[in-house]
């Protein structure tokens, strides 16, 4: 009997760490989320192919989002006339969602002011080609994305400036849906298309911004009521270019990831060229683990490449400081992003 006790209780150690390792494996204690900018993609020769190959090996995470800017589809009405200089709408082939799929993707933001460039029908199309490839999507009017890592919940929300998406211009809206995530998940993750566009624009300013007679919300405002409703990150997106990266109440806010992909829809010279993946891992509660910025340049025709230079470093660390000050998240020539006052130890 004697000898059987220990055989037992050893036995019994076993099933519990089995257990435990099976629990570990269900619940992680951390969560890697990646994003990046503006996605307007348009019809390649290559069918697409040469988009995404060089940054797959960035594009990895429990979460990856992108920004899609326009449709994935083949019918609709074109928000701009045949006779128009100065509209731009974007349309790609409903296969292209395969791409995204392929390169890493798993959620698209669907707020931005291009997501009803073909009008419903286009706008219907794209959700339906997303759909067909398991690709989750958020932004549309109350709508809230839910993914599982394990046993961690987290919810997904998109807004914009327009009546197609969930309004960025009305708060206490958002701080509303932001809090009924937060009730229903683990990770709350806004994502904001706000902001007047260009070059001329890369600093964020607090008040209203207004671009082409637009209003883009006001992205300060906006960012710190979220945070204070539970959002656990924001990431903005709109103007294509980068823009700083503050840290508020323990949370990251990227006000700009600039823009991913553009093959011949945008810009890209100058600060329209210079892009970066925001990869970020927050524990189970929400708090902060750790991230870093992979620093990207768009090549011709307009498709991301890793950026040896780290321009992308550069610049987020210098408009972070200039319009943040001591709230500024600290930018490493590595890439790795620190709280402020974070110390080695």
């Amino acid at each position: 009997m004697r000898l059987l006790l220990p055989a037992l209780a050893l036995l019994l150690g076993l099933v519990a760490t089995s257990g435990a390792a099976r629990a570990e494996t269900k619940s992680p204690s951390s969560v890697s989320i990646t994003a990046v900018g503006d996605i307007a993609m348009a019809p390649s020769t290559d069918g697409g192919g040469g988009f995404f190959p060089r940054m797959r090996s960035a594009l990895t995470g429990d979460v990856v989002l992108g920004n899609l800017e326009g449709t994935l589809a083949t019918g609709g009405t074109s928000k701009c006339s045949l006779s128009s200089t100065n509209c731009f709408a974007f349309r790609a082939p409903p296969a292209y969602a395969s791409l995204l799929r392929r390169a890493g993707f798993t959620i698209m933001n669907l707020a931005n002011n291009h997501a009803l460039d073909y009008g419903p029908t286009g706008q219907s199309q794209t959700v339906a080609a997303l759909d067909r490839v398991g690709l989750r999507h958020t932004g549309r009017p109350g709508e809230i994305a839910y993914v599982r890592v394990g046993n961690t919940r987290i919810a997904l929300l998109g807004f914009a400036p327009y009546p197609w998406a969930q309004s960025l211009l009305d708060i206490p809206a958002a701080v509303r849906l932001v809090r009924r995530a937060t009730a229903n998940a683990d990770i709350v993750l806004v994502t904001m298309h706000a902001g007047a566009e260009g070059a001329a624009h890369e600093h964020v300013r607090p008040g209203t911004e207004t671009f082409l007679g637009e209003n883009r919300g006001n992205a300060i405002a906006f960012s710190h009521a979220v945070v204070k409703a539970g959002a656990d990150v924001v990431v903005g997106s709109g103007p294509h270019v980068l823009r700083g990266m503050e840290w508020y109440r323990g949370r990251l806010i990227a006000y700009s990831l600039g823009n991913f992909l553009g093959n011949g829809t945008l810009t890209l010279s100058g600060p329209d060229g210079v892009s970066g993946v925001l990869r970020v891992t927050l524990r189970r509660n929400g708090s902060w683990a750790g991230g870093s910025v992979v620093p990207v340049r768009l090549v011709s025709p307009g498709v991301p490449a890793p950026d040896p230079s780290g321009a992308a470093l550069d610049e987020v660390r210098s408009l972070s400081k200039q319009d943040f000050g001591r709230n500024a998240v600290r930018v490493t020539r590595s890439g790795t992003l620190q709280p402020p006052g974070w110390r080695t130890g």
